[in-house]
């Protein structure tokens, strides 16, 4: 398997980190996924001297205050061991955020109908900047209908996934309203699964006294 295999392996993001910030995630990749949390996105800034900024998330797309301390505190050790920054830095755990950025396929999927601003690698129709609404979304990339097209352009246009270089919710009040909506209901799931997961727990424990 080549380095750069073993690199990705595991990560399905699209949008990934580069440099310093990609051998970080190299690092805590396993570590998240062994608690129970998905990366979003590494970033190493001179912010406070120099500030690791990890943006991670539940699988549900939950993340409260008590999970960026769990994550903090799993990903620690890691880092100590590993070393990859040579100065003292201090570490920033954070949820993605209402205008978060989409790094995964299914990220776009799940805003379909929301503003989005994008950069990409490439020319995509003789631009690298991209503002509009996400309309369609498959294997290959995304549709978005411009938010402001000029003048003799497509009111749509169509960019690859393998054009992405960043990509991120634009803040509106539909937005708001929506991510609100959906942490909610993730939330009320996982607290009826925990509920579920108590119940089969004690009933497993009541057999065993039966026994």
């Amino acid at each position: 398997m080549s380095e750069n295999a073993v690199e990705h392996e595991g990560d399905d993001r699209i949008i990934r980190d580069t440099g310093i910030d990609a051998r970080i995630a190299l690092i805590i990749q396993p570590v998240l996924r062994a608690i129970g949390f998905r990366l979003v996105r590494v970033r190493l800034t001179g912010q406070n001297g120099l500030t690791l900024q990890i943006m991670a998330e539940r699988e549900d797309g939950t993340m409260t205050v008590e999970d960026c301390e769990e994550v903090s505190r799993a990903v620690s050790p890691a880092l100590d061991v590993e070393d990859p920054i040579e100065k003292a830095y201090h570490l920033e755990v954070s949820s993605p955020g209402i205008d978060r950025p989409l790094v995964r396929k299914s990220d776009f999927t799940n805003w379909i109908g929301h503003l989005v601003k994008m950069e990409t690698s490439v020319l995509v129709t003789d631009r690298k900047r991209f503002r509009g609404k996400i309309t369609e979304v498959d294997d290959e990339g995304i549709l978005v209908q411009r938010d402001q097209a000029a003048y003799g352009e497509e009111p749509t246009v169509r960019v690859p996934f393998e054009a992405m270089a960043e990509a991120r919710l634009i803040l509106t009040d539909d937005l708001i309203r929506d991510a609100l909506s959906k942490d909610n209901r993730a939330r009320k799931e996982a607290k009826k699964r925990h509920g579920d997961e108590a119940d089969d727990a004690a009933e497993d424990e009541e057999t065993e006294t039966e026994d």
